[in-house]
């Protein structure tokens, strides 16, 4: 009789998947509508990932930087060390998932005395490394969209229409303001418009592989992708190791963002299993498609000072002029290459609004431990489930980063540079806590690395530090005001304002990760 009126009693208590049993034990109430299968969690650090929108848009620095071989031969050099980052937080991910992510982590692998700084810490480099990842997103889409008037009016040599820095800024209001309402919908369906963009970003690089080469009219030898490096960057650096780690930015930037799998943990089915799954399918499968989209633009470049001149009909902008040339030098009309740069377009649309996506439960989560000003307004959550307040947040506050653009477009660009290096500094602390401070007492949950954890850990962390060095180095010599690289100045000022509000104030009541059940 007891066993079969406790067989009554499990029949009647409400289902608890496993991440959502692993986030009660941590401490946290359910407060978000869990909805998101494995490949939903997936889609959206894919769409983030969008090897359309980190090539189309940096790929005018892989092509100065060393050419075709830094493109071909650098995407792999990243995407194997990126692999490491990727795989040693996965590990972690499925021992903690909550939206929280990585400065949960950081907390939990710190030990009590750290914890709060290590949670600090990698908090704010995270929030204000992704809040600059959907500035330079978006800002790139409204550049992109200028070259795509100007070449649709007759391009530079044909009077077309160039808007100024006002119009270009004002576009990317637009778009932050499209992807803010957008992200104010419930999870269900962004989470379709999310399976969506993944499937765009997967036919539109095979669509564009396989046409732009096969369009074009002149066709670069296998030879001269594998093996010709250019050095004729016109900034005074000719050391080829130099010039190649200077390429690999573009590479670097690119597979960036994947941690969204880990702030959708709390609207994910099993997340212990499918957050895990979610990094290391968006980074495996983004590396693939990646090289693909890469090798096949990099079959027409024929004439890398020509697609990089300002005088040329897109304006320097390199792969739209290549994508017009190859339509006009066939067809006599450049109107083909164009509707290949709206494919583009959208795929950058999409990953501007994942991007937000995944800003707004960081800054959820974040507020919701009291880290942020007016913390109890920013992780509110309306009728739908959505953090509805973080979703404007988070889009204003990367609007006012691409004001910068508009004073100075050496300013932006050390704001964007904080995307790539702040971003994974925020990546690194957790691992290093991991491989340091917790290398006997992290407890792993359903996906893990073994023994091999460990040794994985220690290359993710010197990658980033390496990463860390490289693209802070002078991209221009002599070096003045004009050409001096920004971006350790942008970090440490980044560092020294997070510091000194811990000093000055958070040490005081900051105190980590706090449960949100009563007990």
């Amino acid at each position: 009789m007891g066993g079969s009126s406790s067989g009554e009693q499990s029949l009647l208590l409400p289902y608890m998947d496993s991440g959502q049993a692993r986030l009660k034990e941590l401490g946290y109430k359910q407060e978000l509508k869990r909805d998101l299968s494995v490949f939903s969690n997936f889609a959206i650090s894919f769409s983030i990932i969008s090897v359309l929108t980190g090539i189309t848009t940096t790929y005018n620095t892989g092509l100065r930087f060393g050419g075709t071989v830094t493109l071909v031969y650098g995407w792999f050099v990243a995407g194997v060390f990126t692999m490491c980052v990727g795989l040693s937080m996965a590990e972690i991910c499925s021992s903690y998932p909550t939206s929280g992510g990585l400065y949960y982590w950081s907390a939990m692998l710190a030990g009590p005395r750290w914890a709060p700084l290590a949670s600090w810490l990698t908090g704010w480099f995270n929030i204000v490394g992704q809040w600059a990842v959907t500035a330079s997103v978006d800002f790139s889409l409204a550049q992109l969209i200028q070259v795509i008037a100007l070449l649709s009016t007759g391009g530079k040599n044909g009077g077309g229409y160039e808007g100024s820095d006002y119009v270009v800024i004002g576009i990317h209001g637009g778009i932050l303001f499209i992807h803010a309402l957008l992200n104010s919908l419930p999870i269900s369906v962004l989470s379709f418009i999310g399976q969506l963009a993944a499937l765009w970003n997967l036919l539109g690089v095979l669509v564009l592989m396989i046409l732009i080469p096969l369009v074009s009219t002149e066709r670069a030898t296998t030879k001269f992708v594998f093996t010709n490096f250019n050095t004729d960057n016109g900034l005074g650096i000719t050391n080829y190791a130099y010039i190649f780690v200077l390429g690999l930015l573009m590479s670097q930037y690119t597979i960036t963002g994947y941690d969204a799998s880990a702030h959708m943990t709390e609207e994910t089915i099993d997340a212990d299993k499918n957050g895990p799954r979610g990094i290391i399918s968006a980074i495996g499968i983004s590396i693939l498609f990646g090289w693909g989209y890469i090798l096949g633009i990099s079959y027409t470049v024929t004439d890398i000072p020509y697609l990089l001149s300002e005088t040329n009909d897109s304006g320097g902008y390199a792969i739209a002029e290549i994508f017009y040339l190859a339509f006009k030098s066939r067809f006599g009309s450049g109107t083909g290459g164009i509707v290949c740069l709206g494919i583009v377009a959208v795929a950058v649309f999409f990953c501007g609004m994942s991007s937000v996506t995944s800003n707004s439960r960081m800054a959820y989560a974040f507020s919701r431990d009291g880290a942020m000003p007016l913390s109890p307004l920013w992780h509110k959550v309306n009728s739908k489930e959505v953090p509805i307040n973080a979703v404007w947040l988070s889009a204003s506050i990367s609007f006012c980063m691409a004001l910068t653009s508009l004073g100075s477009i050496v300013a932006f660009q050390a704001m964007v540079s904080i995307a790539t290096i702040g971003l994974y500094i925020a990546y690194a602390i957790p691992i290093l806590l991991r491989v340091t401070l917790s290398s006997k007492t992290f407890v792993a949950g359903p996906f893990n690395l073994g023994s091999y954890g460990v040794v994985v850990g220690w290359v993710a962390v010197l990658w980033v530090a390496t990463i860390s060095v490289l693209f802070s180095l002078p991209v221009a010599y002599p070096i003045t005001a004009e050409t001096l690289n920004y971006t350790p100045v942008a970090v440490a000022g980044l560092l020294a304002i997070v510091l000194s509000y811990w000093l000055i104030s958070a040490r005081h009541w900051f105190t980590g990760p706090v449960s949100n059940i009563l007990s």
